[in-house]
């Protein structure tokens, strides 16, 4: 009976350990290959729920958004499990990164540069006027709605003026996205925004670094570069962009105006391109890698065979990249606990965040001579926050301008803007 008892408890023992070994099989390969299943998921995920949306007459980016938003932390946090390590994780943020380049390249290659130059002045005011107004706005809100901590009155100072640094931020990839589903991209209005986006990056960058600069106490250790460095680098990356992109616009002109070469190596030359390109203001002078991928869409555009080019990227942007991408500022949006103080402070922060964009860039577009209607569109248009307003608040966590308790408001903020500038584009450009 003994000897029963102690072999079942041997192959119960085995069996046991099988399936621990197993277990930890089935735990490696979803490290593995997990991102395979995340990916597929993504997809079906935000084509559904954009269909969704157009249903109810709404961009399908929205849908998307959302998404992104049910399958991370927010909600069913299935990315925690697809995504349980660290390289799928890169992985993902990697293609996110190539997604939204390739997104603003194709803006690039669909603007019309006349039309673009017409705006350029207009472009810099309203870009003026949506960086002053929504910094002015959100320094106000968290003056009165936030203390100090006992931490002193400078870098109290300083912390409210870096929450109105926050809302400066514009997120165009996701105006870009909803203005071409409609077939607005190319207007007057689009013109203009897509201008005022890549001045507000620059001018973003500025205010960053002033203000981590003065609210570190010095040019050292933890506030990084120089404020005269970063406006070098500024100026010599025009430099280098207008020159770059003149001279290759020519040379890709010349070698694309031939009727009988295969036009498939024209798509990857111009991709090649795009990614130098992104590369290098990112490397170099510390610009937005999708900055130079616009101004290199911008200097490929001049070519006869842009049509053929323009729909080869967009089916790649529509099929694999773009889904990632939108999806993934659904995956970083992690809410924590906040107190009924910090929930109000939260929602004036959102209200002021729109706002602050509306008038703002509004504002200057009609100091500009825009109509109306305009004004109301430009404005709109520039109020997405996205994961740029994430990538300055992580900057000023990093620095000692933004506490984990004010962290809350922010993602809050970003969803909000995020999810309601496709939905009001729509209402704006309706005929």
């Amino acid at each position: 009976m003994k000897k029963n008892f102690h072999s079942a408890s041997l192959c119960a023992h085995a069996q046991t350990c099988e399936m621990r070994k197993r277990r930890a099989r089935m735990e490696v390969e979803m490290e593995e290959y997990g991102y395979l299943l995340f990916i597929a998921l993504v997809l079906i995920s935000t084509k559904c729920l954009g269909l969704v949306t157009k249903k109810f007459h709404m961009p399908q980016v929205v849908g998307a958004l959302v998404a992104g938003l049910i399958i991370g932390p927010a909600c069913l946090n299935l990315s925690s499990v697809l995504l349980a390590g660290a390289e799928s994780q890169s992985m993902i943020e990697s293609l996110s990164e190539v997604g939204v380049i390739v997104l603003m390249f194709s803006a690039g290659l669909e603007t019309d540069i006349q039309k673009l130059k017409k705006s350029g002045l207009a472009s810099l005011v309203i870009a003026l006027m949506g960086v002053i107004v929504p910094c002015l706005g959100g320094y106000l809100v968290a003056y009165f709605f936030t203390d100090g901590g006992g931490a002193a009155a400078d870098l109290v100072m300083y912390r409210n003026i870096f929450i109105g640094v926050i809302l400066t931020a514009t997120s165009v990839s996701i105006t870009v996205e909803t203005l071409r589903e409609m077939g607005k991209l190319n207007t007057d209005a689009g013109n203009a925004i897509l201008g005022a986006a890549v001045i507000d990056d620059v001018l973003g960058i500025i205010a960053l670094t002033i203000i981590t600069t003065l609210g570190t106490g010095g040019e050292g250790g933890q506030s990084g570069p120089s404020i005269w460095m970063v406006l070098l680098k500024i100026v010599l990356f025009f430099i280098f962009a207008f020159v770059v992109a003149f001279g290759v616009g020519k040379l890709y002109y010349k070698w694309t105006n031939v009727e009988h070469k295969p036009y498939r190596r024209y798509g990857i030359i111009a991709f090649a391109f795009c990614l130098l390109f992104a590369f290098c203001s990112e490397y170099f002078f510390n610009v937005a890698d999708i900055t130079g991928a616009y101004v290199a869409g911008l200097a490929i555009s001049v070519s006869p065979k842009i049509e053929y080019i323009s729909k080869r990227f967009e089916t790649v942007s529509y099929m694999f990249l773009s889904p990632i991408f939108f999806a993934s500022i659904g995956l970083e949006v992690v809410l924590p606990e906040m107190s009924g103080r910090i929930v109000i402070f939260a929602v004036l922060l959102c209200l002021v965040a729109v706002l602050s964009k509306v008038v703002g860039c509004g504002l200057g577009a009609k100091v500009m001579k825009y109509s109306n209607r305009e004004c109301l569109q430009i404005g709109v248009g520039m109020v997405s926050r996205g994961e740029v307003a994430l990538i300055v608040a992580s900057k000023g966590m990093a620095v000692g301008l933004m506490t984990q308790e004010l962290y809350g408001p922010i993602i809050i903020t970003v969803v909000i803007t995020t999810i309601v500038t496709p939905i009001l584009l729509k209402v704006v450009f309706r005929k």
